[in-house]
Order: C-alpha cells, then structure tokens, then sequence
C-alpha cells in the first residue's frame, strides 16, 4: 500500500472533538493506531463542526469542493437532527446521500469507508440535567442509528456500533469532556478501540 494513504474524516463534534486536544478527538486516535500497526495513514482532514446536522455537513462538503479522493473515509452524523426533533425519515435520506458522497470520495470504494453509529447523549451530566426524557432519547437514537445501519449494510460500508459504550461508560467522571456532555479523549480511545480492527481491515 502507498505510504500516506490520505484520511478524510466527516462529521460534527464528536468528530472535531468538541473539548479535547486534537490529539484526543477519535479520528486521529484512529490514525495513530493503525499507524501503530503499520498502516501508512495521514493524520485526518476533518470536516466537522459542532451542532452540524445532516444537511449543515452536505453545504459545508459543498463548500469545501473539490475534495479530491481518498485511500479513507470516516462519517459519524445525526445526533444533532435527533437533538432538533428532525424526521427520522429525512435523516435517513439525507444520510444515505452523505454516504453515497462518502464512497465516490474514497474512490467509489464502499471497503474504504467507515461509519460510526451515534453516542447516546441521554446518559451524560448534559443529558440528565436537560429535563428531557432520556429513555425516549435513546429510542430515538436507536431509529437513527438503525437506519444508518442499514444504508450502510446496503452499500457494503461497515458500520461500527459505539453506542453501547457510550451507554455503559458515558456517565463516568473520566470519559465525559469538562462541559459535561461530550465525550472525553478516554471515551474516544474507547471508540477507537471498536473501529480499530475493522479499519485495519479494510485497509488491509
């Protein structure tokens, strides 16, 4: 494999890595590791902001052309249409055109893209403290990320399910950010740990 396979990395702040060095944020840990393993990986561009929905993540690609092409992509997008009450139903159509966006970047390769289900913010100091229900937002949480499952399943793409984790572990002192909501550089490791061997997979 060519040396400084080139990383594109899309999302909003749980890819930027809202409250932790930038060392810390999950895409980088990602690329460290698989580096760690002997994979000629970039550190990530990141296209990414805080509070960015589907369709905010779509006009800042747009924006951003040309984009070139990729030996990688990762896409992690949805909590903030599901913090807004936004249809599921255009989630799912608006997520399938950002993975579809996703493939023809790394190539038109599915194998060289990767997709991370969202955390559950419900579990986090933020989250309890919102006064919303929280069992209703992991419901919703779990539509979304269903559908995301299965667009991903459609086109080939793998899908990692870091929710579980964020259920289990989101509420810890050590794996929540100082703002009480996004996950910390502990929780990202955690994640990274998930994603690794599916992305040493595919880059195999």
């Amino acid at each position: 494999m060519a040396a400084g396979l080139s990383y594109l990395a899309l999302g909003d702040s749980y890819t930027i890595g809202e409250s932790v060095p930038e060392e810390g944020r999950w895409p980088r840990q990602l690329a460290a590791a698989l580096r760690a393993q002997g994979v000629a990986l970039d550190d990530p561009r990141i296209i990414a902001t805080t509070g960015w929905t589907t369709d905010e993540l779509s006009a800042a690609m747009d924006a951003a052309e040309p984009l070139g092409r990729h030996g990688f992509v990762s896409l992690l997008i949805g909590v903030n249409n599901q913090y807004r009450g936004w249809n599921l139903g255009e989630y799912r159509v608006e997520f399938a055109d950002l993975l579809d966006r996703a493939i023809a970047l790394a190539g038109d390769r599915p194998g060289r893209v990767l997709v991370l289900s969202i955390p559950d913010w419900g579990v986090t100091p933020f989250g309890q403290a919102s006064g919303r229900d929280t069992a209703e937002i992991a419901r919703q949480l779990d539509a979304f990320n269903a559908a995301a499952a299965d667009e991903c399943a459609a086109r080939e793409v793998a899908f990692v399910d870091i929710t579980p984790v964020s259920r289990e572990r989101g509420a810890e002192p050590g794996m929540v950010a100082d703002d009480g909501l996004h996950p910390s550089a502990a929780m990202y490791a955690e994640w990274t740990r998930l994603a690794l061997p599916v992305a040493r997979a595919l880059l195999a």
